[in-house]
C-alpha cells in the first residue's frame, strides 16, 4: 500500500499543478491513495471552493484535509456538510459544519482512516489538540477500526509538530506536518513504526514568500506601498510524502520526500 500526502496547495499554479500532472504521477509512482491539504487553494490564497474539490477529485485526489482558513470561501459551509471526502480540523469548536476524521475503503477494500488535526501555539482558537488527541486515540486502535491511519497536523511550530508525532508514534502510519508551507528534511520512521515529516511543504509556486507573490510580500515586511497578500503565479511544484504501508501492522515500511516540478525540481 503506497500512499502520496502533499502539503497546502497555494493558488491557481498550485491548482493547475495538481490538475495537469497529479493523475500521470499516480501511474508512475504507483500510488494507491493520496491526500492533499487544500485550504489555500483559492484564488486568493485563502480557502478553498466546491469547484476546486471537485476539480481534484477528478484528477485523483481521494480525500482533502485543510486548516485555520477552511472557512474563507463561503460557498465551502454547505458543500462541507455533504463531502465526507473533504475534512476540516477535528479541534475546531463545535458544533462545526463537516467532520474531521473519516474512514474511506479503497478498491481492494482497505480501510484508510484520516485525521485532520489543528495546532494550538499561534494559530486559530481551537479545543487543545493533545486532549483531542487523547480522546481519538482512547476510541480508535489502528488495525481494528481501519488499517492505515493518517493524520495531517496543521501546525505553526515544529516543537508542537514534533510532540504530536510521538504521540501516535506506533498509533499510525503517517504523522505529516502541514500549515508552514516549507519542506522540511527530516522525514523518518519513528521509534514505534510510525512514519513522520514535520511539513510536507506546499504545491505552489516556490519563486515567492510561502506561496505568495514575492514584491508585494517584501513591501509589506518592509511597510511600503502593498496591497492584500495575493499568490505567485509561476510554476508550481508539488510537495509531500510518500510512505509505503505495512499491510499487515499497519505501520510505516519506507517513508520519501517528494518533490515535483518547479523551483525545486532539482533539489
Amino acid at each position: 500500500m503506497r500512499i502520496l500526502f502533499l502539503g497546502d496547495v497555494v493558488g491557481t499554479s498550485g491548482c493547475k499543478k495538481i490538475i495537469n500532472s497529479l493523475l500521470d504521477q499516480i501511474k508512475k509512482k504507483k500510488i494507491d491513495f493520496v491526500i492533499v491539504n487544500a485550504e489555500n487553494a483559492s484564488v486568493s490564497g485563502t480557502g478553498l471552493t466546491k469547484e476546486i474539490c471537485e476539480n481534484f477529485f477528478k484528477s485523483g485526489v481521494d480525500v482533502i484535509t485543510t486548516g485555520n482558513h477552511v472557512w474563507d470561501q463561503k460557498d465551502i459551509i454547505n458543500f462541507i456538510g455533504n463531502e465526507n471526502r473533504l475534512l476540516r480540523p477535528k479541534n475546531l469548536f463545535e458544533p462545526a459544519p463537516g467532520k474531521g476524521f473519516e474512514i474511506y475503503t479503497d478498491s481492494k477494500n482497505r480501510r484508510i482512516g484520516v485525521l485532520n488535526l489543528m495546532g494550538n501555539v499561534f494559530m486559530k482558537k481551537c479545543d487543545d489538540v493533545f486532549e483531542a488527541s487523547k480522546k481519538f486515540t482512547d476510541k480508535y486502535n489502528l488495525k481494528k477500526d481501519f488499517d492505515f491511519l493518517i493524520v495531517d497536523f496543521h501546525g505553526e511550530i515544529t516543537s508542537e509538530k514534533n510532540a504530536i508525532g510521538h504521540y501516535f508514534d506506533g498509533k499510525a502510519t503517517l504523522v505529516v506536518g502541514t500549515h508552514t508551507h516549507i519542506p522540511t528534511n527530516d522525514a523518518r520512521i519513528l521509534k514505534n513504526g510510525t512514519a513522520y515529516q514535520t511539513d510536507a511543504g506546499m504545491c505552489g509556486d516556490y519563486d515567492s514568500v510561502i506561496g505568495m507573490n514575492k514584491d508585494n510580500s517584501l513591501n509589506r515586511f518592509m511597510k511600503k506601498n502593498s496591497v492584500k497578500h495575493f499568490p505567485a503565479n509561476g510554476e508550481a511544484t508539488l510537495s509531500g510524502v510518500i510512505v509505503d504501508c505495512n499491510l499487515e501492522t499497519g505501520l510505516a515500511n519506507k517513508i520519501g520526500s517528494y518533490i515535483y516540478g518547479g523551483q525545486l525540481n532539482n533539489t
